[in-house]
């Protein structure tokens, strides 16, 4: 499948498989070390009435040699910044992990700004933002943070068993646990958007309970989602994650209803 992508919002927005007239955007975080390409494949999967548009954190990929975030506060300005000018049509966020969190204040942060303009969170793999996990992300050293990135499987596990790949992802794994580690929850006004959190069936760090605490963080409802895989289930699952995103958006919005790409 080829995927065409486009550079917007600065530095911090990628585009992939631009679309002429979308009728909403699907702005996608992603974890801990990961990058705007985990969300390719998802755009070549949605109809022509969504755009996805993925968020690139600095320090990897094209932003590779950039300074990290100095905090989660930081971080999310800068985003806040960057998605504000794309808020023409209506908009879902999608956050993988961390990026939960990070969507989660983006969110927040838009609220004041564009009360209307965020139709629906998807949260994935990430617990609540009210459940302190700051502890269990400060660690003492390499070999600790290596022990947990291979806990949770996926394609960063792998890449960390390569000695020169190892030497170029894990600064980045750890500036982002870093970040995620200073991250305090303060107590606001929840969302007037629906959350829809998402657990993989297979992940010992998030399963539907913990699910079920995003409850809190809205107004407007919150339904819990599960699908096959741990807690990297996206990376093999993307067509069904797909297929699940569409019909809740589609639930918000009608007029996206057209038909999907080979989900």
């Amino acid at each position: 499948m080829t995927v065409s992508s486009t550079t917007t919002g600065g530095d911090w927005l990628r585009v992939f498989n631009p679309r002429p007239a979308p009728r909403m955007r699907l702005f996608c975080f992603p974890h801990a070390g990961g990058a705007a390409s985990a969300f390719h494949q998802l755009a070549g999967l949605l109809p022509e009435s969504i755009e996805v548009v993925a968020v690139q954190y600095p320090g990897r990929q094209d932003r590779y040699g950039e300074p990290m975030p100095r905090s989660m506060g930081h971080l999310v300005t800068e985003i806040t910044d960057a998605v504000a000018g794309r808020l023409d049509v209506p908009a879902a966020f999608f956050g993988h992990s961390m990026g939960a969190t990070v969507a989660f204040e983006t969110a927040r942060r838009l609220r004041a700004t564009h009360p209307a303009a965020v139709r629906r969170l998807f949260a994935s793999a990430r617990r609540a933002p009210h459940i302190d996990t700051s502890r269990a992300l400060d660690f003492a050293d390499d070999a600790a943070a290596m022990a947990y990135i291979d806990a949770l499987g996926g394609t960063g596990a792998q890449l960390l068993k390569d000695a020169e790949l190892r030497g170029l992802v894990l600064p980045v794994l750890r500036a982002d646990f870093r970040l995620i580690a200073g991250y305090r929850y303060v107590p606001g006004a929840p969302l007037t958007c629906p959350i829809t959190a998402i657990a993989g069936d297979a992940d010992a760090s998030f399963a539907l309970t913990d699910a079920a605490q995003w409850n809190r963080h809205t107004i407007a409802g919150c339904d819990t989602r599960e699908l096959p895989g741990g807690h990297f289930y996206l990376e093999d699952e993307m067509p069904a994650l797909a297929g699940l995103v569409l019909d809740v958006l589609v639930a918000d919005l009608p007029v996206l209803q057209t038909p999907a790409r080979s989900l």
